[in-house]
């Protein structure tokens, strides 16, 4: 219920319970705990909301440009992605994955926790999809040591405008063991064989590819009818690697 209503994901939702800072009628919770109208809910000692009607579904997607940190705050100071988000009433935008603070391209943002961890659990093995311009050659036997067991595919191509020394690739995954998120792990697999990455851009997030008018810093929202079919069909059509793309709503870049 607290990840329907935009309190959090499932698994940071399961670790606050096990913290002891979620209680149910003043007692502590308990992880798959069903609780009604009458019951009263606290996150840290805070009184929360509950919605009992089934919340209305919204998928947000963003060009992140680098340059900007998926979090809500940042001890340094540098700008965080939710600067921009369009403000909500009681929900909260929820970040599906990350990108690091260099990298771009596609961020999506949801309202329902339990679609958040739907995309980003592992065992539900959703694939991304990103665009690496690598300095240096890249020769057979280092990309197939790239690639060798570690879930990944790639589809190498030169850029003639870029120096002769660097090339681009379109490099695809599921599975990941890097627990910092798979963009890292793309630039770590590079640098393992002394290959820069100068530019890393995911371009596709399960079954929503970047739409091509999505310019960096602009951000989209899918209409009911694509949300839906993230949230309802989603894990089935990411597992089959349906490329599908959904055609969005401009969303406001004034907060409301």
């Amino acid at each position: 219920m607290l990840a329907q209503c935009g309190y959090g994901s499932l698994r940071g939702l399961e670790e606050l319970i096990i913290a002891g800072r979620i209680t149910v009628n003043r007692q502590p919770a308990e992880v798959g705990q069903k609780v009604g109208p009458n019951d009263q809910v606290r996150i840290n000692g805070e009184l929360v909301r509950l919605r009992f009607a089934a919340p209305r579904v919204r998928v947000l997607l963003y060009h992140k440009p680098a340059g900007e940190i998926v979090s809500r705050a940042d001890p340094e100071g540098r700008p965080t992605v939710f600067d921009k988000l369009p403000r909500l009433g009681s929900a909260k935008w929820i970040a599906v994955g990350r990108l690091d603070f260099n990298s771009e391209g596609l961020l999506m943002f949801t309202t329902l926790g339990e679609l958040a961890n739907r995309l980003m659990h592992p065992r539900y093995e959703v694939e991304r999809e990103y665009s690496v311009r690598v300095m240096g050659t890249l020769t057979p036997e280092q990309e197939r040591q790239l690639l060798e067991g570690v879930g990944w595919r790639m589809v190498r191509r030169r850029c003639s405008r870029l120096p002769m020394a660097a090339e681009r690739a379109r490099i695809t995954g599921t599975r990941s063991s890097c627990p910092k998120g798979r963009n890292k792990e793309v630039r770590r697999m590079f640098e393992t064989l002394g290959l820069m990455v100068s530019r890393l851009i995911r371009t596709r997030y399960g079954v929503v590819n970047m739409p091509p008018q999505l310019k960096r810093g602009q951000m989209l929202e899918l209409q009911a009818r694509g949300a839906r079919h993230v949230a309802e069909g989603g894990r089935d059509a990411v597992r089959r690697g349906t490329r599908r793309s959904f055609r969005g709503e401009p969303a406001s870049q004034q907060r409301r």
